[in-house]
């Protein structure tokens, strides 16, 4: 028999949906779908790679238990019923003899339903449960959340006459959007700036391309409101009558002009004053942000005050080609929903590690924004993601017992090894637990270091309900193409297993995704038998888009207006003004470090540390690469495709010379994730994973890390490259 299925893929944020031949319940072929609305039947490397995923011979499909030393690579396949049964009587242990915060998570980039880990640690008692949030969209969400009560994150890039790409670089990690930008260029004139220390394939389809010095974002934006507001430029009607602090604004940016911009970010006054210019005149107006602007250290939160600040001045938030604040479905039944993080008590939410210090994006700021959130929304924003252990703090609380002992971790969807700055200290924290599970599609460096790995469903084995974490007016409902091979399952089959042996039952009611998600379909009011039956009759469930939702509602902030002075981060101890500050200390070993490392930046055809067992994607990209631009390398004595050492005060790691004037003199960029599934998987080598991983090199400590939210710096290291001899 010969099926379509409606599928979407998560090898990537974007969730593209796919049509999949399936002959005799096995999948045969895989094809962009060309009625869904993110990749219109477009398909990229990674998603023309699905079968190859679905039956690579070295894909995890048993569970399997540690029997030798950690590391050792000796393992002992059991039955998923001996597995659950385990791992449930250890965490029972770990809880009574040093309380549930002892027990901690962490998670990876949306290849699982997040609410239900959420749900199960709420059940458990235990508020450490973490991603890499601080260093991937978290930050600039909550800071335009705390500012104007959603982030703007639906920029309406066709109806734009001006995108500003800021940190950003589509046309080699989100495809769809790149197209978005060119179609909008072709057809409505739409000018289109780019910031970026390098050329990258989006800043060579620019208009005007700013090279800024890496880190120095804040800067830029400093000097776009210096200029914007003293000449004028801003939208006067909104400013007076829907933001608060605006000539307390006005005063603190005096000091950032263009000249002083320049200095800081290398971009020529007049060239800072164009921008400024085209972005507050060409309107209606977007800014598209990127990860690489949450990954600026100190100066992280800073930068997100300044951005939202530009596009609340200059009249394009929640407006037909503006920034539009999406808010959450109003009848689905969000992630936040479904998490249960109301019972959670309050002495369990006060132990969340680093919740004393980065108070944006754990509990103490989560609170605040979800009186203002409920309030207007009627919902708010999930806790996954946006309320969670600091990863920095969790590593060092598990290495060295402070604030408490941290003994258990459930790892899914997640490589920490290659994940997470400081690369070595989490290695270290790894090896003091006395309990770690993995769940995940492949034995990872990660892997090799647990007690328990557990094979993972792909998306080929799944439903997947798209809603960006819940925070989005649409959902997209995709099906699996077949049953999950072998004795893989879900990350919703792992909770629900093992809360049903915790004593958690009662709240665990569906025994499949399948029946949560129809679950939480039910309110949209289609008359359903089943969750195929929505995939197949209506899959797509947009809520009517609304634009200026503030003139009826306001916006969801204490004021009730756009806070350019936030009354919620001065309530948590911050400055409520765009201010300056650097993304890392004063280095004290310039001269031994004189160079500037950009530590990894998305590029095809992996997504983070994946896709590298694959042979079809590994020949298109088969070593890792540093960008070094000619001049630079004729300086150091390095030739094209030499292998050169890359160090830092926190470690070093090797990659091979690719010299390209993309990159300006003294600022390389290294690729991430980089790990070897063909070498070695035993301790000491761990599949080459300090060879090439340049999270070996970034810091982590929490000194240097941003004060709202705790995002580390990977985008302005100082360094230095040398060849590798012999």
């Amino acid at each position: 028999m010969e099926e379509l299925k409606k599928a979407a893929c998560f090898f990537c944020h974007m969730n593209c949906g796919m049509l999949v031949k399936v002959v005799d319940g096995r999948p045969v072929a895989v094809y962009g779908d060309p009625e869904h609305p993110f990749n219109q039947g477009a398909q990229c490397p990674r998603g023309a790679s699905a079968l190859d995923h679905l039956y690579h011979p070295n894909r995890l499909n048993y569970p399997l238990k540690r029997v030798g030393a950690r590391g050792e690579g000796r393992w002992q396949r059991i039955s998923w019923e001996q597995a659950i049964t385990e791992i449930a009587a250890k965490l029972q242990e770990l809880r009574q003899k040093y309380g549930p915060e002892s027990v901690a998570s962490a998670g990876g980039t949306n290849r699982t339903d997040d609410w239900a880990r959420r749900r199960f640690f709420n059940l458990f008692g235990s508020p450490n449960v973490t991603h890499t949030a601080p260093v991937c969209w978290i930050p600039n969400f909550l800071v335009e959340t705390a500012m104007y009560g959603w982030s703007a994150f639906d920029s309406e890039v066709m109806g734009s006459r001006c995108v500003i790409v800021w940190g950003h670089n589509p046309a080699a990690s989100y495809l769809p959007e790149m197209r978005a930008l060119l179609e909008a260029r072709q057809s409505n004139g739409t000018k289109i700036i780019v910031v970026d220390p390098r050329l990258s394939e989006t800043a060579a389809k620019a208009d005007l391309w700013l090279p800024i010095r890496p880190g120095t974002d804040v800067a830029l934006a400093l000097g776009f409101l210096n200029v914007i507001i003293n000449e004028e430029l801003y939208d006067h009607d909104f400013v007076e009558n829907w933001t608060v602090g605006f000539e307390e604004l006005r005063k603190r940016v005096q000091e950032y002009t263009p000249e002083w911009a320049e200095e800081k970010t290398g971009v020529p006054a007049d060239k800072i004053v164009l921008a400024a210019r085209m972005y507050a005149t060409l309107k209606p107006a977007c800014i598209q942000w990127g990860v690489a602007t949450d990954q600026l250290g100190r100066a992280t939160s800073a930068g997100a005050q300044a951005r939202a600040t530009l596009r609340a001045i200059c009249g394009n938030l929640d407006v037909p080609g503006g920034d539009v604040m999406p808010g959450p479905h109003p009848t689905l039944i969000t992630d936040v929903e479904m998490e249960l993080n109301e019972l959670l008590s309050e002495e369990q939410r006060a132990k969340q590690l680093g919740s004393d210090r980065f108070k944006l994006n754990s509990w103490p700021g989560y609170r605040l924004l979800q009186e203002n959130l409920v309030r207007v929304w009627g919902k708010g924003i999930p806790a996954e993601w946006f309320c969670e252990a600091h990863p920095p703090t969790l590593w060092r609380a598990i290495r060295y017992g402070q604030p408490y002992a941290v003994k258990g971790l459930i790892v899914l969807a997640d490589n920490p090894l290659t994940s997470y700055g400081n690369s070595r200290l989490v290695y270290e924290a790894l090896m003091e637990l006395e309990l770690l599970v993995v769940m995940d599609y492949w034995v990872t460096p990660t892997a090799m270091l647990a007690d328990y790995v557990l094979p993972a469903a792909s998306w080929l084995e799944r439903p997947v309900l798209t809603s960006t974490y819940g925070v989005s007016d649409w959902i997209i409902a995709s099906e699996r193409s077949t049953a999950p091979l072998f004795e893989r399952k879900t990350d919703y089959e792992f909770w629900r297993a093992l809360a049903l042996k915790l004593g958690q039952g009662e709240y665990w009611p569906w025994e499949s995704l399948e029946e949560a998600a129809l679950h939480r379909l039910e309110p949209l009011g289609y008359e359903l038998t089943s969750y195929e039956d929505f995939v197949h009759q209506i899959r797509f469930d947009f809520a009517p888009r609304e634009y200026y939702k503030y003139l009826n509602q306001g916006f969801a902030t204490p004021s009730g207006k756009v806070e350019l002075k936030s009354s919620i981060l001065e309530k948590l101890g911050y400055d409520p003004l765009p201010h300056y500050v650097e993304p890392l200390p004063p280095s004290t070993n310039a001269s031994e470090y004189p160079l500037i490392l950009v530590a990894g930046g998305g590029f095809m055809p992996y997504f983070h540390s994946e896709h590298r067992q694959i042979t079809r994607l590994r020949l298109l990209h088969t070593e890792p690469k540093v960008s070094i631009n000619p001049e630079t390398a004729k300086e150091l004595g390095i030739r094209e495709g030499e292998w050169v050492w890359i160090e830092t005060a926190r470690g070093r790691v090797k990659q091979k010379a690719w010299l390209t004037t993309q990159v300006p003199s003294g600022v390389i960029q290294a690729e991430r994730g980089w790990w070897y599934p063909e070498k070695d998987p035993r301790e000491p080598v761990l599949y080459g994973v300090w060879e090439s991983n340049i999270n070996v090199c970034v810091d982590d400590e929490p000194d240097t890390c941003d004060p709202l939210c705790g995002s580390w710096c990977t985008r302005s290291i100082p360094c230095r490259v040398y060849r590798v001899e012999g």
